[in-house]
């Protein structure tokens, strides 16, 4: 059993599972900007990125082995506790199990899974150690966002087209033209006029094409939506990606500084309240600033390996704050509670497993 244990709490440490609360926000954030409540495509987007993001780290993980032997001997994978097979094994596993689950919400979802999962392994194979590797790393959370928005609707329209086909289904066709006629005939004998008498219908006025402008401007007002939350997610994202860069052997305070500015000024955008939100948009965008803010403010007063990393690690956790912040500015303020809800237990177990 104790073998078990430590097995166990190898892969952990492999997997970064105290990472793991900051993923389900992408697609839920995803559908409150579509406008949408989640639903099983939803649930299929979730599955997916969690898996993706687990095949990443494990990627990561074997990709850097000869780095982390030098730097991070203690890791799974240089310290021999996990072999490079195994990680890069379960890599494959975990991908195509999230290419399946995306498939599952249609082909929408499954073909920004697949541009998903490419830029998770050009990050990690490739990418990683260029001057791309932030926008890479934004550009995945982006597509994880955008995930969870395009399965969410698909699931929608399914579910949509299904119940108009009952609707009209429910009679059968004689039944539904013998109580059409009967009704016309009855109208028309208490109006004192023959069957078949009709009036004249007028030519729609040319204000008629008005109210098909209406419908027209909902999707465009997601779509706007969509793309301000995506944007958010990944001038985050990339902050982050930046600054962990020099986690290893410190740097200037310029990263770290800059970063601190970025989420400063996100979070006052986000705060930014109106009449229909009301004050949830202002409380999960304090929390946001906070997480974030202050370690990397601390990272820019000294550059130090170990002040880097925890301001890496408190960007992390800004994600959740950050989503909750973008379900509430969408008006998903039910969302927006459930994802802070993860924050503490986030919290807990990074205090166990490190999510850098």
């Amino acid at each position: 059993m104790r073998g078990l244990r430590t097995r166990l709490r190898d892969w952990t440490e492999l997997l970064r599972v105290s990472a793991l609360f900051t993923v389900p926000g992408d697609a839920l954030a995803g559908a409150a900007a579509r406008g949408l409540r989640p639903n099983r495509g939803t649930a299929y987007a979730v599955g997916a990125s969690l898996c993706l993001y687990e095949a990443g780290m494990a990627l990561n993980d074997w990709a850097d082995r000869d780095e982390d032997a030098l730097d991070r001997p203690h890791r799974p994978v240089p310290s021999g506790r996990i072999s490079p097979r195994a990680a890069l094994g379960a890599a494959g596993v975990l991908t195509a199990a999230g290419l399946a689950l995306a498939a599952r919400a249609g082909r929408p979802a499954l073909a920004v899974a697949s541009a998903l999962t490419a830029m998770v392994w050009a990050y990690d194979l490739r990418l990683k150690h260029t001057p791309a590797a932030p926008a890479a790393m934004a550009a995945a959370r982006a597509l994880d966002l955008l995930l969870g928005a395009t399965a969410t609707m698909s699931a929608a329209g399914a579910t949509s087209s299904g119940q108009r086909g009952a609707t009209t289904t429910t009679l059968p066709a004689h039944r539904t033209l013998r109580s059409a006629a009967v009704a016309g005939s009855g109208e028309q004998q208490r109006q004192g006029r023959a069957p078949g008498w009709r009036r004249p219908t007028a030519p729609a006025p040319a204000s008629a094409s008005a109210p098909m402008s209406a419908p027209m401007s909902a999707p465009t007002s997601a779509s706007v939506s969509v793309a301000a939350s995506t944007v958010a997610l990944a001038a985050h994202t990339y902050a982050i990606t930046a600054v962990s860069r020099h986690e290893t052997h410190g740097g200037s305070p310029a990263t770290p500084l800059a970063a601190l500015g970025a989420t400063t000024v996100l979070g006052a955008l986000l705060g930014r309240t109106s009449a229909t939100t009301g004050p949830l948009p202002v409380l999960t965008a304090a929390s946001y600033a906070r997480t974030a803010a202050v370690p990397f403010l601390h990272a820019a007063l000294n550059p130090s390996p170990p002040l880097t990393q925890r301001a890496v690690g408190g960007g992390i956790r800004a994600l959740i704050p950050l989503q909750a912040a973008l379900a509430a500015r969408s008006g998903a303020n039910g969302t927006a509670l459930a994802l802070l809800g993860l924050v503490p237990l986030a919290r807990t177990l990074a205090r166990k497993v490190s999510p850098t």
